[in-house]
């Protein structure tokens, strides 16, 4: 395949990848504490067709050279881990977490996963899960019958108990990670840790750096619509001039058919 269309197909590949990547981010702008994701390009490896510096004779180098690129590609598709707004809910049952770290939860397969989602429920047996089921980390249990639930900045979890003192029913821990980029997005607001990630840490909210928690809140999405829309566009803009392109170079393949 002539090696113009080549490229032109790489930058196709491209941009339908960012429109991919923006409209994911637009679909998840009312998912609570969803992170964006930002398209990262990269050109591809250079045709050398002359060298820079090259001996052009025995005492004079070549000042320049020819090269021609082969391409784009999109290299990374970054997890952008802004502030989402914080929607006042008033449900004693909802988290936000202003600041770094994550809840971490434990999977059925008895794996952790983590995440900013602080969309909390009670199960049956009176133990803090996800929606979804999944077991909040540390297990924190509330004894049937107990007043109304009250979660501090830091974490402590008390309710009244039955006689009406303030009981202490543990303590949520948040998990941060050296580079939550590198955490692997699974769905249902959840990541995994990977090598890229880093071990994850547990600590105590508040104290060396890590976020508070905000009981009656949740983050919501930190997807901006307006800017995801301006993307689209360019996007959408990039894709269309890629494409002709291609129109043009299939155009000049068909003249030179005629010619030969």
């Amino acid at each position: 395949m002539d090696m113009a269309l080549l490229i032109a197909k790489s930058g196709l590949d491209a941009h339908h990848k960012s429109i991919e990547v923006i409209s994911n981010n637009l679909a998840n702008s009312n998912t609570t504490a969803f992170k964006k994701n930002r398209p990262e390009f990269q050109d591809l490896p250079y045709q050398v067709i002359s060298q820079k510096g090259a001996p052009v004779t025995q005492d004079i180098d070549s000042p320049g050279g020819l090269v021609i690129g082969t391409g784009t590609k999109m290299a990374n598709n970054k997890k952008i881990f802004t502030q989402g707004t914080l929607i006042q809910t008033d449900n004693a049952t909802d988290l936000s977490i202003q600041g770094r770290g994550f809840l971490k939860v434990q999977l059925p397969n008895g794996n952790y996963a983590y995440t900013r989602d602080g969309n909390l429920t009670v199960n049956g047996q009176g133990q803090l899960t996800l929606s979804n089921g999944y077991l909040v980390q540390p297990p924190i249990t509330i004894p049937q019958g107990s007043g109304p639930l009250m979660i501090a900045k830091d974490g402590t979890v008390s309710a009244s108990g039955t006689d009406g003192t303030i009981q202490t029913l543990g303590q949520l821990t948040l998990t941060d990670f050296i580079n939550p980029d590198g955490l692997d997005p699974q769905g249902e607001n959840l990541y995994l840790q990977t090598v890229a990630s880093g071990n994850g840490t547990d600590g105590t909210p508040m104290l060396n750096g890590l976020g508070s928690l905000n009981q009656g809140q949740l983050e919501g999405s930190n997807v901006n619509v307006v800017e995801e829309m301006v993307n689209l566009i360019e996007a959408q803009r990039a894709f269309e001039v890629t494409s002709k392109a291609v129109s043009a170079v299939d155009n000049m393949l068909q003249t030179l058919s005629r010619e030969a």
